[in-house]
């Protein structure tokens, strides 16, 4: 543990510390055959998020937690494989394995640094796993090491609009005033919390992206209906109604 570095050691104690409040809605995702995203639970038939065939193909589910993305991969016939940085939310991954009767390998490691073969996926995947608690300068280029040509990156992460109105104390509610700079945002610590979490802004996100061998194929805002239910206190449904509380990015590995 000592050889992590500093951020991702801190993000293990804290998501070992964070993993029972994730059972119950790990365990309903699981149950679930029908996919649904973010904290809204917005539908797959909605959204549009996976790729139309799965079917044989390799996937790696970046900071899986509990892996229920992986257990829907697994379904719809991909071979998925999944590594955490929580040993605690592994566990629970692991249990409801044996619980759903789906085996896939499970690894706990750092998505920044993976112990897999260079081209081994055709699908790399991140629902709030890899995408905001790794270094997007490193898993992102590790995600493109990962993938084969033409190989497909979709991530799930905070809206960056969201990002620069929520108060420093994430309890409170986020406003409609911009409280924070845009330009340079990168690492994100929190008073009241130990994590350490990674939100980068459009342009950098693009550049990024290309200069790892990807081409952008879709940005999508997350808006939920008007009936839906936040469980993150900075996420009211008014507030993401009007704007997006959550983006989805999808890109191509060029071939």
């Amino acid at each position: 543990m000592s050889e992590l570095p500093e951020h991702v050691r801190r993000n293990r104690e804290v998501w070992d510390r964070y993993a029972p409040r994730y059972v119950e809605p790990g365990h309903q995702s699981w149950a679930s055959d029908a996919p649904s995203w973010g904290i809204f639970g917005v539908p797959e038939s909605e959204l549009g998020v996976l790729p139309r065939r799965l079917d044989g193909l390799d996937a790696i589910e970046l900071g899986c937690g509990t892996a229920y993305v992986s257990a829907w991969l697994a379904r719809r016939g991909a071979r998925p494989v999944g590594i955490d940085n929580s040993p605690a939310q592994l566990e629970t991954a692991r249990r409801y394995q044996q619980e759903f009767g789906i085996e896939f390998p499970l690894y706990l490691g750092n998505a920044e640094q993976t112990p897999f073969p260079d081209s081994s996926f055709d699908l790399a995947i991140s629902e709030y796993g890899a995408s905001i608690w790794c270094d997007p300068y490193r898993w992102i280029p590790e995600a493109s090491r990962l993938l084969r040509p033409g190989g497909q990156l979709i991530y799930l992460v905070n809206g960056t609009i969201h990002m620069l109105c929520t108060p420093d104390l994430e309890s409170e509610p986020a406003t409609d005033r911009l409280l924070r700079g845009y330009f340079g945002m990168h690492r994100f610590e929190w008073p009241d919390d130990t994590s350490v979490e990674f939100h980068i802004g459009y342009g950098d996100m693009i550049r990024l992206l290309r200069s790892s061998g990807f081409e952008v194929e879709d940005l999508i805002e997350v808006r939920p209906p008007a009936d839906a239910v936040s469980r993150i206190p900075n996420a009211p449904v008014e507030w993401a109604r009007r704007w997006p509380v959550e983006e989805i990015w999808k890109a191509r590995k060029r071939s």
